[in-house]
């Protein structure tokens, strides 16, 4: 029975296909320089739009010997706090209500006296 047994392969493990009559595309090595002095050198096809900027082994970011286009700046959105968040949904006004809502049923709950408010 087993001359006879199936032999099966994983799933996207391997290609059953052969390397005979493959041609890679060109490629071109880049080279990047570090500021802390280091260098990366990194195939790339001559197809591929090479990124000015490469994240170096140490933590610091690489840029590509030569010049080249400098990285565009993102817009950076400002933070919004939860403070920001609360003012979009309610006014000053609706939150000085609200809070001397809670203070007295808060104080309610407690068993204080509610301070009346002079108009």
């Amino acid at each position: 029975m087993a001359e006879r047994s199936l032999r099966g392969s994983r799933l996207g493990a391997l290609s059953m296909e052969t390397d005979d009559n493959v041609v890679p595309s060109e490629r071109r090595i880049t080279t990047y320089l570090c500021p802390n002095g280091h260098s990366i050198e990194l195939p790339f096809s001559v197809e591929a739009d090479v990124p000015p900027t490469w994240e170096c082994r140490c933590g610091g970011v690489a840029k590509l010997q030569g010049g080249g286009p400098e990285p565009e700046a993102k817009p950076v959105k400002p933070q919004r706090t939860h403070w920001d968040m609360l003012l979009e949904r309610r006014s000053i006004p609706e939150l000085e209500e609200l809070l001397e809502e809670r203070l007295t049923l808060l104080r309610e709950s407690r068993g204080e006296k509610t301070k009346k408010k002079s108009a």
